[in-house]
């Protein structure tokens, strides 16, 4: 990526090491994220998605920055904030749409819904409802590759209160006695359902749980892409060369409630508003406008193909079939060619 000129977030001049391209394709990928995520909203009003929803809006670079940071085949899998990742890996948003309306041709053939998003082929392994329960997951994955020698990473994402699940601690204890190439990132947005993690322990420094294990671990801003590329990378690094796993706690912020059901009344509107000032689609956006690379009649055509493309997942799902009753009976075993299992 070429060094390009400073750039000024918040007042402060730092300099950029990202190119052009780079700015323009987190600024469109989150975008897309952000578009995507007040339509659900909006369709869960209208009961054209039932069940749980929770959105990643404000969150969106945390996505972004890491998938620049990775390779296609590295893996990743995260809790049940999950819309997005699948989507920044390159799978089409209609068919995580489809899988919110809950039909077949959703990408986990509408069996899955909100919670449970999963694609195989951009090696995104969900989506878990279970709280803290893909941690252990995270580090069997990590496992796998090491186990067959090859030099992929797999980055695994959870949330502040999933931290209090005991899996945590026996996850980083083997991944670090057996060096495993996994990045854990707690996106920590404050308030796990709703109670601040102020209320819920003393360690208020969510990356000090790794240093009992000598686990290098980090804080970072969770509202700029540059830096979660750049935490991203260093530990991928790490982790390709055998070094085993690091943990970052990324400090983010959701604009919403902790789900669909929730009004936020726990914290200030004043809060709110104090991180939206730290927007990450914006500190993107004044990057892009100050090299120029983008003028407002640019971003009104980047507003306007994302929209479409929201319209489009929209009119696919709802045109698309409900499951029919016999998949009740499908994707429950898996037919295997091992000879030691039998009919």
């Amino acid at each position: 990526m070429a060094t390009k000129t400073k750039k000024e977030t918040n007042g402060v001049a730092t300099k950029t090491q990202f190119s052009k391209d780079t700015y323009l394709w987190w600024y469109e990928q989150m975008l897309l994220m952000r578009r995507f995520e007040e339509r659900c909203g909006q369709l869960y009003i209208q009961q054209k998605i039932r069940g749980f929803c929770h959105l990643y809006i404000g969150q969106e670079a945390v996505a972004a920055g890491a998938e620049t940071a990775i390779r296609k085949s590295d893996k990743v899998i995260t809790a049940y904030r999950d819309h997005a990742h699948p989507i920044v890996r390159g799978l089409h948003p209609k068919f995580v749409m489809a899988e919110l309306f809950a039909k077949i041709t959703g990408c986990s053939k509408g069996k899955g819904g909100s919670m449970h998003i999963f694609t195989k082929e951009h090696n995104f392994y969900g989506g878990h409802g279970i709280v803290g329960g893909q941690i252990p997951l995270g580090a069997g994955i990590a496992f796998a590759d090491k186990y067959t020698g090859n030099d992929n990473v797999t980055l695994c994402l959870m949330g502040d209160g999933a931290v209090r699940q005991g899996a945590l601690h026996e996850a980083f204890n083997m991944a670090m006695t057996w060096k495993l190439p996994v990045i854990f990132i707690i996106e920590n947005n404050n308030y796990a359902m709703g109670t601040s993690v102020e209320r819920t322990s003393n360690v208020h420094d969510l990356y000090k749980l790794g240093l009992a294990y000598d686990m290098p671990s980090f804080q970072v801003d969770g509202m700029r892409c540059e830096t979660m590329h750049e935490a991203v990378a260093s530990a991928a690094v790490r982790a390709r060369k055998g070094d085993g796993p690091t943990l970052l706690e990324v400090k983010t912020y959701r604009y919403r409630g902790h789900s669909m059901s929730d009004p936020g009344t726990y914290r200030s509107k004043e809060e709110v508003e104090a991180y939206k000032k730290l927007d990450p689609i914006e500190q993107c956006l004044a990057v892009i406008k100050e090299n120029k690379w983008l003028n407002d009649a640019d971003v009104e055509t980047m507003e306007a193909k994302i929209k479409a493309l929201v319209d489009e997942c929209v009119k696919f799902a709802d045109e698309s079939p409900f499951p029919s009753p016999d998949e009740l009976y499908k994707d429950v075993y898996v037919q295997t060619d091992y000879p030691y299992i039998t009919e």
